[in-house]
């Protein structure tokens, strides 16, 4: 980024991972959209490479995974023909695992909800911890033999099991389903009935949809490209797992997982540039 110094690209950056549309950062700061795309991918790329590569060895003994649903380019039944099945055109989901006790996120990975993803996230948490873990995952099929082959050593592993309903007293289009029920199920090993839950998960994906603009619902912000939306997520994680003090721990996930000796600043991450 040869045009913008490093304030410069800092301020970008704040606005980007303060739930700010592209469109609004570049008129917040006064720097091109094309430039904000440029930097974006930039940054994305090497807060992704940054995070695969530290985020190893790590000591979590309780981890919950989830996905959240999204969309690029539009809607699923609005794709046009010549794109439908096409990945990157229509429903994208993202997959996150996290550390219920730090709050640590140690890898994501976008792609559709199916069996090959399933199996992705798995393999990428397992790679990544050195300790036998409790882990929760809510009641999709997938997940089965993805943890058998993740973890083939041992692992205590349960699922939570939703139904979901509608309130008939509700509009239908813009209220959110009601969980009418939650049952856990035992797959393996011996979990802590206290700590069978995808709480922290699903709150984490709250701050997804509040920090990252192209989750909004109901609006025009959405990705229209696919490789950008993986950008804005890398750098989404990148700033909460290192540079966003949560409120309970009063430290960054990445301080309180030992990854990380201090709080780091938005400069730093835009300083991963040179």
């Amino acid at each position: 980024m040869n045009r913008l110094n490093l304030t410069e690209r800092a301020q970008v950056i704040r606005c980007l991972v303060d739930g700010n549309s592209v469109r609004a950062t570049a008129r917040i700061t006064d720097v091109s959209k094309p430039t904000i795309l440029k930097l974006l991918a930039d940054v994305g790329t090497v807060c992704a490479a940054y995070q695969d590569e530290h985020l190893r060895g790590l000591t979590c003994k309780r981890i919950q995974a989830d996905e959240a649903w999204s969309f690029v380019y539009a809607k699923a039944k609005n794709v046009p023909e010549k794109f439908r099945g096409v990945w990157g055109y229509g429903d994208v989901w993202l997959w996150t695992t996290l550390c219920a006790d730090c709050k640590l996120i140690p890898c994501w990975y976008l792609a559709p909800r199916d069996a090959h993803a399933a199996h992705q996230i798995m393999q990428d948490v397992a790679s990544r911890l050195t300790n036998r873990v409790q882990l929760t995952t809510d009641g999709f099929h997938c997940y089965l033999n993805a943890v058998d082959a993740a973890f083939p050593h041992g692992i205590d592993y349960a699922m939570l099991v939703k139904m979901y309903g509608t309130d008939p007293q509700n509009e239908t289009r813009y209220s959110p389903s009601i969980c009418w029920s939650a049952e856990r199920k035992v797959i393996r090993g011996n979990p802590d009935p206290e700590h069978i839950n995808t709480s922290y998960i699903e709150r984490s994906n709250l701050t997804i949809r509040m920090g990252n603009r192209r989750y909004t619902r109901l609006t025009n912000a959405f990705s229209k490209k696919v490789e950008n939306h993986g950008h804005h997520l890398a750098l989404h994680f990148m700033y909460y797992n290192y540079a966003r003090q949560h409120q309970t721990l009063r430290v960054s996930p990445a301080m309180q997982a030992g990854v990380s000796d201090h709080l780091w600043s938005v400069e730093e991450i835009a300083g991963l540039l040179d």
